[in-house]
């Protein structure tokens, strides 16, 4: 099974085969906020999840998403200067699960209660360096690539 590494300092997600060999690394965005676990901090939850679902197969690229339901918009720069505080979750969703009780998983450090995502996001947004409310933004394309390269249960590590 492959395992997905997410760097916050350097930006990028590692996608490895089950011996540990770089399958591909894309450049992301975590959040603005920095590393950190508790409910409302809009941080980037560290240490050892799984992707405890898949979401939006066979939806259109830019499909959005609001409450991991697709809206029927399909996001362009238009729509995206119709609302320019919307936090945009775009294309597919791999909703995580954390695995360390206490840490990141069960009450007000609960991962998967934070709703937090990988996700595709508009071409516009910036990888590279942190800007998401909690979530790892990729490119579209590259979520796409990532989103059929790996399974409900595969593991995610996230270090800081």
């Amino acid at each position: 099974m492959p395992r997905i590494s997410v760097s916050i300092p350097r930006q990028t997600l590692t996608l490895c085969d089950d011996q540990g060999g770089v399958l591909r690394e894309y450049s992301v965005s975590t959040a603005t906020n920095g590393a950190g676990e508790r409910r409302g901090s809009q941080c980037t939850p560290r240490g050892r999840h799984i992707v405890r679902a898949k979401i939006g197969a066979g939806r259109p690229v830019n499909t959005v998403f609001v409450g991991r339901r697709p809206t029927g918009e399909v996001y362009s720069p238009e729509l995206g200067r119709l609302f320019p505080e919307r936090d945009w979750i775009l294309t597919r969703i791999l909703w995580l699960s954390g695995c360390e009780v206490g840490f990141n998983r069960l009450g007000d450090v609960d991962t998967m209660r934070r709703y937090v995502y990988i996700h595709g996001s508009p071409d516009s947004v910036p990888m590279g360096r942190p800007g998401s409310i909690g979530c790892v933004r990729m490119r579209n394309a590259d979520i796409l690539e990532l989103f059929d390269a790996v399974s409900p249960g595969t593991p995610v590590d996230i270090v800081a």
